[in-house]
């Protein structure tokens, strides 16, 4: 492995991908495909094989699912910096594949309750792999361009799921013979998806920084892993950022759940469709992840996260759902329109990029705690979203969820006037030696 000086910058590095851990990105991007493959037909997949009583207990087991992925998006963070981010990424991709064959058997036994535990422990996977790299990243790159590296990542992780893993679905559910076993055999294919992703990064990844531990050495371990939750209570402005980054894309992850049967039976343009519109609206998010990161890091961070990340995804989603109510239902131009409201939410989801910059920022001495409660907030925003929508459509019906994820939104608005980080870079630490 050979040195690398601060001269020998690379155009990678200056567009914000760290030249050293380069390969990191593209893993990411594949691993993700392969967690998005089921992203949008899980829940109809699952109800259809466990017809009748289990079917009723889904919405439970995809908000037990979510719980999982909160507890270990927290886990990541404060076990990166005890471990070291390439170990915490191989315990990812394991708990990810072996629990995903056992899902895929334990579903075709019927049986609820081994597709309840299965699904569940499957949820620790992808935050260990994913996140974990983001810290990785955190530990490598230059604070001035933290927010464009938060966007390259997350053009990876969005990129992947759910828009490849969808694309993904949609063109191999018919090529295996469609229907129920096709969504099966998709969902064994997208085990392989994984396993390339991890090895591209296992192999291909060499920075130091990511190969030990990152917490300071007289940190016990119990220090280390609670360190997210004691800065969260010390710092209230590290709170409010775990509260916004939680709220950010809840309304993605609830609409996952409602929006398949609505726009592929309610409104008549059924399940390809629905994978297409998945796809062209979280593919419209990929780039502009980078450049709201861009945007963020010039701008302001917390200014860009309130007024494009909040109002706008706000707006974008109210759009997605009324337009595609006001059009005819099951209409060419109609589903044209539906898909052009859905990117104005997906564009401006990118606006909560720099929150990944502003969380370590508020508390440079400790940069693995508030990563920590970053990660976690990011994958409590899968459970928030389901939650809501199993909290509030009984009563209040699909648009009643729609509206309870613009209220969180207005929360989330008044919360960002706490958040005021530091962007001068005058309190970044020295950077970690790193190594190719």
């Amino acid at each position: 492995m050979s040195s690398k000086t601060e001269h020998s910058e690379t155009w990678l590095d200056r567009i914000g991908i760290p030249h050293s851990i380069r390969w990191g990105f593209l893993g990411v991007l594949i691993f993700m495909t392969g967690n998005g493959v089921d992203s949008n037909i899980i829940a109809p997949h699952m109800q259809h094989v466990l017809d009748g009583a289990g079917a009723e207990l889904v919405p439970t087991i995809l908000a037990m699912y979510s719980l999982a992925a909160l507890i270990a998006s927290y886990l990541s963070g404060a076990l990166a910096d005890l471990f070291g981010p390439r170990k915490v990424m191989l315990w990812g991709f394991l708990i990810w594949a072996v629990f995903e064959a056992l899902f895929l058997g334990a579903l075709q036994t019927g049986s609820v309750t081994l597709v309840f535990a299965t699904y569940f422990l499957r949820g620790f996977g992808f935050p260990f792999f994913a996140f974990a790299f983001l810290v990785w990243i955190n530990a490598v790159v230059p604070i001035q361009r933290n927010g464009t590296a938060v966007g390259w990542f997350y053009v990876m992780f969005t990129g992947g799921f759910p828009t490849l893993g969808a694309l993904f679905a949609a063109g191999t559910i018919p090529l295996f013979g469609g229907g129920s076993e096709g969504e099966a055999l998709a969902m064994w294919a997208s085990i392989g998806l994984v396993t390339l992703g991890f090895l591209i990064v296992w192999f291909g990844v060499r920075d130091s920084a990511g190969y030990g531990r990152l917490a300071p050495a007289e940190e016990s371990a119990g220090e280390v892993v609670f360190s997210g939750l004691r800065l969260s209570l010390r710092n209230p402005q590290v709170l409010m950022g775990f509260l916004v980054r939680l709220i950010n894309t809840a309304p993605e992850f609830g609409m996952f759940v409602i929006m398949p049967a609505v726009i592929s039976d309610d409104l008549g343009w059924g399940q390809s469709r629905w994978l297409l519109m998945t796809s062209i609206i979280y593919a419209s998010n990929i780039l502009l992840n980078a450049v709201f990161g861009a945007i963020g890091d010039r701008w302001g961070w917390t200014r860009t996260v309130r007024w494009f990340g909040v109002v706008g995804s706000a707006l974008g989603l109210l759009a997605w759902w009324y337009v595609s109510h006001w059009v005819p239902a099951g209409s060419d131009w109609g589903y044209i329109v539906s898909v052009l409201a859905g990117m104005c939410f997906g564009m401006l989801l990118a606006g909560f990029v720099p929150l990944g910059a502003i969380l370590p920022a508020l508390t440079p001495t400790h940069k693995g705690a508030a990563m920590a409660m970053y990660t976690t907030a990011a994958g409590g925003a899968t459970f928030l979203g389901t939650a809501v929508v199993a909290l509030v459509q009984p009563w209040g019906g699909n648009v009643g969820v729609v509206w309870a994820f613009v209220a969180l939104y207005a929360v989330s608005f008044v919360m960002t006037w706490w958040l005021d980080p530091d962007q001068s870079g005058q309190t970044h630490p020295p950077s970690i030696p790193r190594t190719e």
